[in-house]
């Protein structure tokens, strides 16, 4: 990607933000999430966060300002780690016994049915890269918010807006920012509602009246028309 890409992809992106953040009144800044393939591949003025903590945790720091990219080194819940195609995932995470020992579920069965249909990336990315999308300089894959009910009511108005329907939330309250929130919307291209989890809540710092949407990088402009022409 060349400098004027990297202009213009800031502008818009920061154009993104900011209507959003007018049209739904959001208190903290849309996160730009995108997957790196090759380590060649990360942008130079982005540098690695230099702490180990879960996808959840970085994407609140992204959304309070900070710019960043991890590997999965720097992933400290594996599970989440492994939903985002950044590595294998843990044995005891695929057969349910991981959140059967936690007390989620009653039966090892149980929680092996729900991980089975728990969204994983098939990506083998090196890296992501997490920013508000108004400092992003390339072309997010997903774009996560976090907001209050009304908020994520506006946007589901908006993205219906042109051409109706429904839309479909799939969730379990387990790796819910990781794998509802982005890797779902990024394997299914639609966007997704969650209702948070214990891990997300607790360390992610997500608010008891606060949900979390995943949207899609490249129907961001739709969303943002949408808005407009609802508030007209």
């Amino acid at each position: 990607m060349n400098k004027n890409d990297e202009i213009n992809n800031l502008k818009m992106n920061y154009h993104f933000s900011e209507e959003l953040k007018r049209n739904l009144d959001l208190k903290s800044h849309p996160v730009a999430i995108k997957f790196i393939l090759h380590k060649k591949d990360i942008p130079k003025n982005i540098k690695k966060i230099n702490q180990k903590i879960r996808h959840c945790e970085m994407v609140q720091n992204a959304s309070q300002g900070d710019e960043f990219y991890s590997t999965c080194n720097e992933q400290l819940c594996k599970g989440g780690s492994a939903a985002l195609g950044l590595e294998k995932p843990p044995k005891n995470v695929t057969t349910g016994e991981f959140y059967h020992d936690l007390g989620r579920f009653k039966s090892v069965g149980s929680a092996k049915r729900t991980m089975d249909e728990i969204p994983k990336m098939d990506l083998n990315s090196y890296a992501i890269l997490y920013s508000p999308l108004e400092k992003a300089d390339f072309t997010p894959d997903i774009i996560v918010i976090i907001a209050n009910p009304k908020q994520i009511m506006l946007s589901s108005q908006a993205i219906v807006y042109n051409l109706g329907g429904k839309l479909e939330s799939s969730f379990a309250g387990i790796q819910s920012v990781c794998a509802d929130a982005v890797a779902g919307p990024f394997i299914n291209k639609t966007p997704n509602v969650t209702l948070g989890c214990n891990g997300s809540r607790k360390f992610g710092k997500i608010k008891d009246e606060e949900l979390v949407m995943g949207l899609n990088g490249e129907n961001i402009d739709s969303i943002i028309t949408a808005l407009n022409s609802m508030e007209s």
